[in-house]
């Protein structure tokens, strides 16, 4: 099984350019965001679940890899993810979830062409391409650097 600084290591070799690196940084939290705003706003069957219960259970699954990979880095995930659900409940309170899809659209379509246009300064294609499981990396790798930012050196 391949180690969580195995995976980093990966991922930074294929961002390496600093505009790539920019476009990552404002764009890779809103996609998180917008898939949490997009399953909030999914029905759920109102007998047995909350507006919300789909992306709980993804936040929930996704903390559970980060957790197998690096409890550090899941911890901190889990704190973004609360913060980024608790959002989601606001928006949802306020707009309701037809106005939250097309707000979640909106911004994934606009995350991603700025994710793209990062790679063509990269001159490479997204790692995610070649395994998705890079898309669970991307959001680590963030928040791997803002905690070394922090004073946190390993990220098991």
């Amino acid at each position: 099984m391949r180690t969580m600084q195995d995976w980093l290591d990966s991922y930074s070799s294929d961002h390496q350019n600093p505009t790539n690196r920019l476009f990552h940084w404002l764009c890779v939290p809103p996609i998180v965001w917008s898939v949490i705003a997009l399953l909030w706003a999914m029905p759920v069957p109102t007998a047995f679940l909350r507006p919300g219960a789909w992306a709980v259970a993804v936040m929930v699954l996704a903390f559970y890899w980060y957790w197998k990979h690096s409890h550090r880095l899941a911890i901190a995930l889990l704190i973004a993810f609360a913060l980024l659900g608790l959002l989601t409940h606001v928006l949802f309170d306020r707009l309701g979830a037809v106005s939250l899809c097309y707000l979640a659209i909106g911004v994934f379509v606009v995350a991603w062409i700025g994710q793209f246009i990062g790679h063509k300064f990269e001159g490479r294609r997204p790692s995610f391409l070649t395994d998705l499981s890079y898309l669970l990396i991307g959001p680590a790798w963030l928040m791997a650097k803002l905690l070394r930012r922090l004073g946190f050196k390993q990220t098991t």
